[in-house]
């Protein structure tokens, strides 16, 4: 674990991983808050998260955890939402119910499904080349640290990549969202109203990972998704909460990969 930053203004330290997509969304909101922490960089491909100091923190073994004076907080949409309720300047909650409604809605969305398409995609498409290359003992070690469905998706991700039967749901999945968030935005600017909140802050490293996965066709043919997701990654919070964390290692394996993944997803929603 790599320690970095200074937290001794806002008493914030966050355990993160730099292309974790729930670590991506609360280093961007706390840019967009101004909020300097500390942060301790956990190497995920190491288990780093699951070695016993860190289980204490978060018992569910994944990232990000963020430490406030001592005290942890675990799950990123919970954790936005702490952040928001300890710092409410620069607000990033719609004031009107119904908005503040729909934002949380948004949000659920990615616990109730849309992250565990996430992680399926990347698995699939990239992930699965930098465990191939592990040796077979450690590999098998790391599965065994995952709760058993977790594991079980991860396993077929490896060894089949993106003809695993998961990798056409969670395509489907994402082309489902996508038109959602086209129909949204027909009404507003911004997912939940007409200024950003937690909602779109928590959807941008997921759509900076389709992008760079090669499924951004989704997208692309949908115009206010695109318009969206500019403004979005034009925000200064983006650039040093998520894109100034990419890791190029990643973004090769990204790179020699995406056109097979485009051409699946093509296949996949033409069918």
């Amino acid at each position: 674990m790599d320690v970095e930053g200074d937290a001794r203004v806002s008493g914030v330290t966050l355990y993160h991983n730099d292309m974790s997509v729930c670590s991506g969304k609360v280093r961007m909101l706390l840019a967009e808050k101004q909020l300097p922490w500390a942060g301790v960089h956990l190497n995920l491909r190491a288990g780093d998260s699951q070695k016993p100091d860190y289980v204490k923190l978060n018992p569910n073994k994944v990232v990000p955890t963020l430490v406030h004076n001592g005290r942890p907080v675990i799950e990123s949409n919970v954790i936005c939402e702490y952040i928001e309720d300890v710092w409410p300047d620069l607000a990033m909650r719609p004031d009107d119910p119904g908005e503040r409604a729909r934002m949380r809605v948004w949000m659920k969305q990615l616990d109730d499904g849309v992250h565990a398409a996430t992680g399926t995609v990347s698995s699939c498409v990239a992930f699965r080349y930098q465990h191939l290359k592990r040796d077979p003992a450690e590999l098998k070690a790391w599965l065994e640290g995952l709760d058993p469905a977790r594991r079980e998706r991860s396993q077929a991700a490896i060894e089949q990549g993106i003809a695993a039967p998961q990798f056409a749901v969670a395509v489907k999945r994402f082309d489902v969202l996508f038109a959602d968030m086209e129909a949204a935005l027909r009404d507003s600017a911004w997912l939940a109203g007409g200024r950003i909140s937690l909602a779109d802050i928590a959807y941008a490293a997921y759509a900076a990972r389709i992008v760079h996965l090669g499924l951004d066709d989704m997208i692309d043919r949908r115009p206010r998704v695109v318009d969206w997701r500019n403004r979005l990654f034009e925000r200064p919070a983006y650039q040093s909460g998520i894109s100034d964390w990419f890791n190029p290692n990643y973004l090769t394996i990204f790179d020699a990969h995406r056109d097979e993944a485009r051409a699946e997803v093509r296949r996949i929603l033409s069918a």
